[in-house]
């Protein structure tokens, strides 16, 4: 025994053909109609903005564009996937909440770090650069190398 399915009465189109006795020559669904119309308005907004004049050929354009927009947006339309459920998911896909992709700081931060032009020399040049270039006397400069204090006989007797 076969089961069948109700898919056919999904799949029959809500078309308008037209006025009675002077129908058009292509098939289009309500659907198409509700979104050519307003993409045609929009389509001739675009047009004006760009800096193009009203007129024939850019009036025939913006037709063309009208109908491939609506052929793309009417292709991801059906009777499983209505027109408001693809207006929901494009809201809710620009709505949605994105990963950062920059850090927004915490408990440590790179922030205060100081980045030098110049490249630091390593220790033993510095050593050297400061012991010949000191600074005014009675100035510690800074890097130089400290003398060691002699410890005390009172320090060596507890050892």
């Amino acid at each position: 025994m076969r089961i069948r399915t109700d898919d056919e009465v999904y799949r029959v189109d809500a078309v308008w053909l037209g006025p009675p006795k002077a129908t058009f020559p292509w098939r289009a669904r309500y659907v198409a109609w509700l979104i050519g119309i307003p993409t045609f308005f929009v389509v001739l907004g675009v047009e004006r903005w760009a800096g193009w004049g009203f007129g024939f050929f850019s009036t025939a354009w913006a037709f063309v564009a009208t109908i491939v927009i609506t052929r793309l947006l009417t292709a991801k339309i059906s009777h499983e996937r209505p027109l408001g459920a693809v207006v929901a998911m494009a809201g809710r896909e620009l709505n949605t909440p994105r990963e950062r992709t920059t850090g927004t700081g915490g408990a440590v931060s790179a922030s205060r770090i100081r980045v030098r032009a110049e490249r630091p020399l390593p220790k033993h040049r510095r050593r050297r650069q400061y012991q010949h270039h000191g600074g005014p006397p009675g100035v510690a400069v800074q890097g130089a190398p400290r003398a060691r204090r002699s410890r005390g006989t009172t320090a060596r007797a507890g050892r």
